[in-house]
C-alpha cells in the first residue's frame, strides 16, 4: 500500500516518516532540478543509492538532487561495481534488504574495492544485529526505516564532513614523521609500523586510526566515546565495537594479548596506552 505526501508522488508506507519540510520539493520537475544544479555539479558530492524499491529510490535520489548532491542509483548487486568505477561516488547509501540478495555481502564487496563512506539502511527485523555487523564490516553510519529525508540528508552531510576531516588529519599525519614507543616504531608518512626486530606489521584502517588516537594521548585514560570519535566509528554501535578494535590492535602489539601491558583496561573509564611516545 502507498501513501501520498503533500500532493507529491506516492510513497511506501512505513519507509519514510512524514516531515513538515522538504517533501514538497520532490514535486520539482527534472528541468527545474537540472536548472537548480547548473554550475554546482563540479563541486557537488556524488551519492550512490542502492535500493530495490523504485518509489523509495526515486524519492531519495530526487531529494538529494534538489539539495545539490548528485545522485546515481542501483537496484542490485550486479550494477554496483560498474557504478563505483564510472561515477566514483563520494558516499554510498546501501539498503541491506535487496530482495533476495544480502546487503552485507554487497557491503563486503564494496569494502574490498573501495574505502568510500557507506550509510546502511535497515528495517525493523534483526535491525540491531544488522547494524552492528554492518558497521563492523566497514559501514560509517546507519539509518533505520522508517526515516525522514531531512535526517538522511543530515547524516550524509555529517559523514562527508567526517570524511573530509579524516583526509585532512591523514595529511597532517604524513607531515609528522616518525615516533617510537617501547621497541616499536611508526612512520606516519607511509603508515608503516615495525616491531623491535625491524619487521613490518600490517594494520587495517581501523587499527591504524585507533593506534594514532592512543599515540596522541599516551599515559592518559581515554574513554570509549573518545576512541569511537577518534576512529570515526558510529557511536550507536554501543561500546563493544571499540572493544573489538582494541582486541585486534592488542593482538598486533602485545606479546600476550590475554594479559595486556601496552593497552591496559581502565575499568569504568576505557583504556590507557601505557608506553611513553618519543618523536624521532
Amino acid at each position: 500500500m502507498t501513501a501520498s505526501v503533500d500532493g507529491g508522488p506516492p510513497r511506501p508506507r512505513g519507509i519514510l516518516r512524514d516531515e513538515q519540510d522538504g517533501i514538497g520539493d520532490l514535486t520539482l520537475s527534472s528541468v527545474e532540478r537540472s536548472a537548480a544544479g547548473v554550475g554546482a555539479d563540479r563541486k557537488s558530492p556524488t551519492c550512490l543509492v542502492v535500493e530495490d524499491d523504485n518509489i523509495l529510490r526515486n524519492l531519495v535520489t530526487n531529494y538529494l538532487e534538489d539539495h545539490h548532491i548528485r545522485a546515481v542509483s542501483a537496484t542490485c548487486r550486479e550494477e554496483v561495481s560498474g557504478l563505483l568505477a564510472r561515477s566514483q561516488p563520494d558516499l554510498v547509501i546501501l539498503d541491506l534488504r535487496l530482495g533476495q540478495e544480502d546487503g552485507l555481502d554487497l557491503l563486503r564487496d564494496i569494502r574490498a574495492q573501495s574505502d568510500v563512506p557507506i550509510i546502511i539502511t535497515t528495517g525493523q527485523r534483526r535491525d540491531e544485529i544488522d547494524r552492528v555487523v554492518g558497521l563492523e564490516l566497514g559501514a560509517d553510519d546507519y539509518i533505520t526505516k522508517p526515516f525522514g529525508l531531512r535526517e538522511l540528508l543530515a547524516r550524509i552531510r555529517a559523514v562527508l564532513r567526517r570524511r573530509e576531516a579524516g583526509q585532512a588529519s591523514m595529511q597532517r599525519d604524513t607531515e609528522k614523521g616518525r615516533c617510537r614507543f617501547g621497541g616499536w616504531q611508526l612512520d606516519r608518512r607511509n603508515r608503516r609500523l615495525t616491531n623491535s626486530a625491524g619487521e613490518p606489521v600490517a594494520l587495517t584502517k581501523g587499527e591504524y586510526a585507533l593506534l594514532i588516537a592512543f599515540l596522541g594521548a599516551p599515559l592518559r585514560p581515554l574513554s570509549r566515546e573518545h576512541l569511537l570519535q577518534a576512529t570515526r566509528i558510529h557511536e550507536d554501535v554501543f561500546d563493544r565495537s571499540i572493544d573489538v578494535q582494541v582486541l585486534r590492535l592488542r593482538r598486533k602489539l602485545e606479546s600476550d594479548p590475554s594479559t595486556p601491558s601496552i593497552i591496559r583496561t581502565e575499568r569504568g573509564v576505557g583504556y590507557i596506552f601505557s608506553l611513553p611516545v618519543e618523536p624521532l
